[in-house]
């Protein structure tokens, strides 16, 4: 497996069977690095998305048109991007599991919200937000919290899936801090790595992820930092 990051939350990730695109947000993004866009849509498989604000809808919705990757995410998101033309999608929503062929996706709890305002000015709800976690035949399993904030049914989530891969939000301001994401870390899982994500992005947010990489320190977790484009290789 290859997980590689493209900035904010967006992660391009690649097995034998299977490439992902979890959260696309290229146009509008500071940290993403517009040579990566032709890689990251090369074959593409499946677009995966924990919410439904524009800052991890990002791209979908040109990214599906052009590439044919069938779009995952919670049913009321998936019923506003088929009206923007996205017609092949697979919805679900929290607590379902949806079997993909080469892996499946668990829809997970998250602590945020989920919403776009358009043109108009009217702010539409795009269901709830939530985590992904996904199961692969032969590859570690992999959990993307989404944006969040740390929770006590984050013990379930390692009780029923017991994923060895934490993607972690640790920004602050929308989601949980590098303190609280790595107390999250440590109660709650048993991650054999955990890479963190949502910063670094915009000057509204954390800057580097230092806090959190602190709070991990003694942890038997392998806390796995690339720079914008680099490959987690496990």
């Amino acid at each position: 497996m290859k997980i590689k990051w493209l900035g904010h939350s967006a992660f391009h990730v690649e097995t034998a069977k299977a490439k992902i695109l979890i959260d696309p947000f290229f146009t509008g993004n500071p940290a993403f690095r517009e040579s990566e866009r032709k890689a990251a849509t090369a074959g593409l498989t499946h677009i995966l998305l924990t919410h439904g604000h524009g800052d991890h809808v990002g791209d979908t919705v040109a990214i599906a048109k052009e590439t044919g990757a069938t779009v995952v995410g919670n049913f009321d998101l998936c019923m506003w991007l088929g009206r923007q033309g996205v017609s092949k999608m697979d919805p679900g929503n929290t607590g379902g599991t949806i079997q993909l062929g080469a892996f499946s996706v668990t829809f997970v709890t998250a602590l945020h919200s989920s919403a776009q305002i358009t043109e108009d000015g009217v702010s539409h709800s795009l269901g709830s937000a939530g985590g992904l976690v996904l199961h692969f035949d032969d590859e570690p399993t992999l959990y993307h919290m989404g944006d969040t904030d740390i929770f006590s049914d984050m013990a379930l989530v390692h009780e029923l899936h017991e994923p060895d891969i934490g993607i972690v939000p640790i920004g602050d301001r929308f989601t949980m801090g590098g303190a609280v994401a790595a107390l999250a870390c440590q109660r709650y899982f048993k991650f054999n790595t955990a890479i963190p994500c949502h910063y670094g992005s915009f000057p509204i947010i954390d800057q580097t992820p230092q806090t959190f990489v602190a709070g991990m320190d003694g942890a038997s977790t392998l806390v796995a930092t690339p720079d914008v484009g680099g490959v987690v290789t496990l």
